[in-house]
């Protein structure tokens, strides 16, 4: 008797790309049960992909998480062996195939990661969240809303709740406001193509946010400082690190991404070169002392420091831990604040690659109200989803380099607005690029 319990992945795709993979078996078949069967006959089967158009059943005896990528694809079904993906995250459906030398049954469970409801605002908010409704779906067609026109590089990102877009402009200095459905957008800190550290400059600016009265924010790598901007003034007073570098309490070193709690009382910093998140008021003046709430040892792979850490977010009004990318150490960490160490939630730190379960030089996050993560893997040109407690990546934009409207060079930063349409700074593309929710 073999049997076997299965991961079923909707609208979703299985693409071996690694010279390891064996053939795959092309089987035609007339439902997805029959392709279920076929795989349980064969002792090597591993994965499945089922194409609901065609009625067409491919056969792998590889695995996602080494061999290759999860992409997002209407009409098509994997499903791959539970034993070997460990995947357990809310879109997930287990299936339980066997069979003897008499007998042949299917068994099928479905388990979601919260408690079942009838209630419409249940229903609704189960909705919302695409890993529980299954739809994983963002246009793959980007459409720019920002080129070389006006940009050098794009990096930080930020959309406040008017839809209004900021973008970090790092090697023309600058930050750029771009209002919702507007055609040109306009600097909102920084002097055009002059680098410098007096009030109205910035040197090699990285971050950008917008609170809800209107102020700027910006990390401004180079001048190891943050800089606020209020009332429209171009003008910007240090908040945050003194001008030169170093890792006392009140300095940083090459300040990167940054994150603000849901009162707008704190902020939470990439202090990169130092390894460690910092914590400052956001009325605070410069050469106050900042909080160390994770990190401060030398670059390692362990979950106890970090590996150049680079992008950063939360979502408090879920969960007060920290969602944090090594870029060199190929990976993300989840850390309390205030913890002594983190757990690793994506990739396998210190493992570039190219598969579903690793990462190469990961760069901006963003995490929703139901922790699924979003992570810019810069090094493969690609955005990475993957669903809370799962550590299976879907591809859900760009997968290949080049400066083509389904393609990413060195992505960086990333955003969504109200309706989930995802922006991302193409870096090296000097562009950023707009993927539609599907």
């Amino acid at each position: 008797m073999r049997s076997m319990m299965l991961s079923r992945f909707i609208d979703i795709k299985y693409q071996c790309n690694n010279p390891g993979c064996s053939s795959s078996i092309i089987d035609p078949a007339s439902s997805l049960r029959d392709c279920q069967f076929t795989c349980l006959a064969d002792a090597q089967c591993r994965t499945i992909t089922f194409d609901e158009n065609s009625n067409q059943c491919e056969l792998f005896s590889d695995i996602p998480s080494q061999y290759g990528n999860l992409l997002a694809q209407s009409g098509v079904i994997t499903m791959t062996v539970m034993d070997d993906t460990q995947v357990t995250d809310p879109v997930t459906t287990t299936t339980t195939i066997s069979t003897t030398s008499t007998t042949t049954s299917v068994t099928t469970t479905t388990t979601t990661s919260t408690t079942t409801s009838t209630s419409s605002s249940t229903s609704t908010t189960e909705s919302l969240n695409p890993c529980a409704s299954g739809n994983l779906l963002w246009n793959t067609t980007g459409i720019t809303v920002l080129d070389s026109s006006q940009l050098v590089s794009a990096v930080g990102l930020y959309v406040d709740s008017n839809n209004t877009l900021y973008v970090v402009d790092t090697n023309n200095h600058v930050v750029w406001k771009l209002l919702n459905n507007a055609v040109n957008a306009t600097i909102v800190a920084g002097l055009y193509q002059s680098q410098g550290s007096n009030s109205s400059q910035l040197n090699w600016p990285y971050d950008v946010y917008a609170d809800r009265h209107g102020n700027i924010y910006v990390s401004d790598y180079y001048n190891h400082r943050i800089q606020k901007y209020s009332n429209g003034s171009r003008n910007g007073k240090t908040i945050a690190g003194i001008n030169g570098y170093g890792s006392s309490l009140n300095q940083m070193n090459r300040p990167e991404f940054f994150v603000f709690d849901s009162t707008e009382t704190f902020m939470y910093i990439v202090d990169h070169d130092n390894n460690r998140i910092m914590r400052f008021v956001t009325n605070s003046t410069s050469g106050v002392n900042g909080t160390i709430i994770a990190g401060g040892n030398a670059a390692d792979n362990t979950n106890t420091t970090f590996n150049s850490p680079l992008g950063i977010h939360y979502f408090p009004n879920t969960s007060s831990d920290l969602f944090i990318t090594n870029s060199d150490g190929d990976s993300v960490i989840r850390w309390t604040p205030g913890a002594s160490s983190g757990v690793f939630v994506a990739g396998t730190p210190g493992v570039a690659g190219s598969s579903s379960s690793l990462l190469y030089s990961p760069a901006g996050i963003r995490i929703d109200a139901y922790l699924n993560m979003y992570v810019v893997d810069r090094g493969n040109n690609r955005i990475q989803m993957f669903c809370a407690n799962s550590q299976i990546g879907i591809t859900i934009a760009g997968g290949s380099g080049g400066n083509g409207p389904e393609q990413l060079n060195q992505p960086s930063g990333i955003a969504f607005d109200a309706k989930m349409n995802m922006y991302i700074g193409d870096n090296n593309n000097a562009r950023v690029q707009k993927f539609v929710k599907l």
